[in-house]
């Protein structure tokens, strides 16, 4: 919807703010009524800052590095958010999306930034608000309260917490990394291979890392073959949004579900949302987005595999 909104008042280009303040709809699935409020609440404000910050870095002349050292930091922090608040999709894959993508449109000024604040927050009140609509209902209807497990939340980063900060460490390192090596291979978009060098990381084993990261590069294949036949249509701005809601639906079924799957259409959507706001030749489109997923994937399964002593080391 505040999609639509946009390209109805002429202004597609701040397309990709509104999808990443809609990045708030994939939390709390696992939650009901007042829990899966606050989730939400806290994923939108986490949202709203990272494309703040982001669109922020975007107004610097050379805003390549800044968002590197700044996005490896960020991820960081995002996670312990993640943990203390037991996010559902867990971890700051897409926190780091919302800056780093915010970060990297092109001719941002300081009144840009100030849209794209007005914009995300408007996209996650929005969702919090579609979200909070089973609630409104049942107690309009007076039918008795669901009921989630609950969450005791903590930011106290006790000496018990190593283990957390190992993550943490293991974010910010292959965030850098990947970040460093895409710019300095020139690939156009580095900060795809920033998101996708946090997917290994983000489980609690190697072996799983690795498999996490291998579905992050097949589904990705997949997807790409499928934004491909999509951008192929040359779909107007109001296809293209009805698109994006087609493959939102469909990243919000599997992404707490199966990965790999989830991918295929995550995929479409992140290249969707970057051709409506800034667009540019398809094929350079599809190759940099393929090649940067590999190259961060394959950046946080080293991280996994260099770190992997780690997780042996007492807590």
């Amino acid at each position: 919807m505040p999609l639509l909104v946009l390209v109805a008042i002429g202004h597609a280009e701040w397309g990709a703010w509104a999808a990443f303040g809609a990045f708030t709809s994939l939390y709390g699935r696992n939650r009901v009524q007042l829990p899966r409020l606050v989730m939400q609440s806290t994923a939108a404000v986490v949202m709203v800052a990272a494309v703040g910050l982001g669109s922020l870095v975007a107004t610097l002349p050379a805003p390549a590095w800044p968002m590197i050292a700044l996005g490896a930091v960020f991820a960081g922090l995002v996670s312990i958010v993640s943990d203390a608040e037991d996010w559902h999709p867990p971890g700051p894959l897409f926190a780091l999306f919302a800056f780093s993508g915010s970060a990297s449109l092109p001719d941002v000024s300081l009144a840009d930034a100030g849209i794209a604040t007005a914009v995300a927050t408007a996209s996650a009140a929005f969702s919090v608000l579609i979200g909070s609509i089973g609630t409104a209902w049942r107690r309009a209807r007076r039918l008795p309260a669901l009921e989630s497990l609950p969450v005791a939340r903590s930011y106290r980063l006790s000496p018990g917490r190593r283990v957390q900060l190992r993550r943490v460490a293991r974010y910010a390192l292959s965030v850098a990394l990947a970040g460093s090596i895409a710019t300095a291979l020139g690939i156009g978009h580095p900060y795809w291979a920033m998101v996708s060098a946090v997917v290994p990381v983000s489980t609690g084993t190697f072996a799983a890392g690795l498999a996490r990261g291998t579905h992050r590069i097949l589904g990705t294949s997949l997807g790409v073959v499928l934004a491909a036949a999509l951008l192929a249509l040359r779909p107007s701005d109001v296809v293209v949004v009805l698109l994006i809601a087609a493959v939102a639906f469909g990243t919000e079924l599997l992404v707490g579900r199966n990965y790999g799957v989830a991918m295929v259409f995550v995929t479409p959507l992140a290249l969707l949302a970057v051709h409506l706001s800034s667009p540019v030749p398809v094929d350079r489109l599809l190759v940099d987005r393929l090649v940067e997923s590999i190259v961060g994937a394959l950046v946080g399964i080293a991280v996994g595999f260099a770190t992997r002593r780690w997780d042996g080391r007492r807590a």
